[in-house]
């Protein structure tokens, strides 16, 4: 049972992770060429596997259910808690708002050419929100059990793009150097944002219990898979069209039109397009969960159906509101993702393992690295917020 559980919650580390925001990869690191685009996507990973791993730390000293709440309240303190609350709620109500609004968009358009039909986009926001928020009530299992067929399929999906595009992948491209020294500063963000899966880490913990040595394979392997996909997924994207080519391309879908008509085949675009449904699923049911759990723990909500069931209102109306009435709002909030997401995922976990070290009365499992890998992940944070920060002063390029 508990290998059963380790695998599926992989799977929901790597669904979260691999979103619809991966089709756009190549593009944000147009201008930075294969090699450099390789280094950021390894510095990126192996700055949120070490993060995901101090969660770990924290986690085997608190109860089982405790979430980011709980978490910053033990070892931060009320201020702790309310930098905690209110970085998780904008962070993750913004992407659910953002899932609902495209992923009602991508579901009305297949709902009207299969079955003939001409329902508007908002009503199919609807039905999508009303689904997942269904599943996500059931409980942590039946995400595990959904996400598992839905990640399988999308794995498949990516196979078939791969093998398709592989034939076209040229050397030349993939040698090419960055464009300009301020677009590897500037894609940081882009890239970092890429490996976010920490609000999830809580409600595998409570899924999987604390068996940290099953944890960690959890959190290594699960985002060591996104990693890999990653990677192929900029060799091929990037060794098929030339640096001018991807930063002409138009936007998302006029790369994906380039790279049908370069494969000669519409089955290219058909696949993309299947990948996005598949991969914008995947996340927002990795996202959701996450979410529920938070508001589960900070309003102490039973854990039955009526406890579910009003935590499932309080996770899934507000960005249902938005996305439907106010949908500009939110979509301006996801510019700041990043640096709701270092505070998240980075400096939260930084401080309150510092915390516990300092204050520590029993010896348990404790991440490599010492005070300096802390000091690293924290000025790492910095750069990453230095480097939005900049974007928005438009003092180097903005990408992505």
């Amino acid at each position: 049972m508990l290998k059963n559980k380790t695998i599926g919650s992989m799977f929901i580390v790597a669904g979260t992770t691999i979103g619809a925001g991966m089709l756009a990869l190549p593009i944000a690191s147009a201008g930075l060429g294969f090699t450099t685009a390789f280094v950021l996507l390894v510095a990126s990973w192996l700055l949120m596997t070490y993060t995901a791993l101090l969660m770990l730390e924290l986690h085997q000293f608190a109860p089982r259910d405790a979430t980011l709440n709980t978490l910053a309240k033990l070892w931060l303190g009320k201020k702790g808690q309310y930098v905690a609350n209110f970085s998780m709620v904008f962070l993750f109500y913004a992407l659910c708002a953002a899932y609902i609004a495209g992923g009602g968009s991508q579901l009305q358009l297949r709902i009207n050419t299969a079955l003939n039909l001409n329902i508007a986009p908002q009503m199919a926001s609807v039905i999508l929100a009303c689904v997942i928020a269904f599943v996500i009530t059931l409980g942590t299992s039946k995400v595990d059990v959904l996400n598992r067929v839905l990640f399988s399929i999308k794995i498949v999906v990516l196979a078939s793009l791969f093998y398709m595009l592989t034939p076209y992948v040229h050397t030349t491209h993939l040698l090419e150097m960055p464009l300009q020294n301020g677009l590897i500063l500037a894609a940081l963000p882009v890239v970092f944002t890429s490996f976010g899966f920490h609000g999830s880490i809580p409600s595998i913990v409570k899924y999987v219990g604390l068996e940290i040595k099953s944890l960690r394979k959890v959190m290594i392997a699960g985002a060591t898979l996104p990693l890999v996909i990653y990677i192929f997924w900029q060799l091929i994207s990037q060794g098929i069209m030339s640096q001018h080519a991807l930063i002409n391309s138009d936007g998302l879908s006029g790369f994906i039109n380039s790279v049908s008509q370069i494969a000669h085949t519409p089955m290219v675009k058909t696949a993309i397009m299947l990948f996005a449904d598949l991969a914008l699923a995947t996340s927002f049911l990795g996202v959701s969960l996450g979410l529920f759990d938070f508001f589960a723990d900070t309003f102490k909500q039973n854990d039955n159906k009526l406890g579910r069931v009003k935590t499932a209102l309080i996770t899934f109306i507000p960005p249902l509101g938005f996305a439907l009435f106010y949908p500009q709002g939110f979509i301006m909030a996801l510019g700041y993702a990043a640096i709701a997401l270092v505070v998240l995922a980075v400096f939260l976990p930084v401080f309150m393992v510092y915390q516990q070290r300092q204050s520590a009365t029993k010896p348990g499992y404790s991440v490599k690295g010492g005070s300096i890998g802390l000091g690293i992940a924290l000025l790492c944070g910095v750069t990453i917020i230095a480097s939005q920060c900049l974007q928005m002063l438009g003092v180097i390029p903005s990408i992505g």
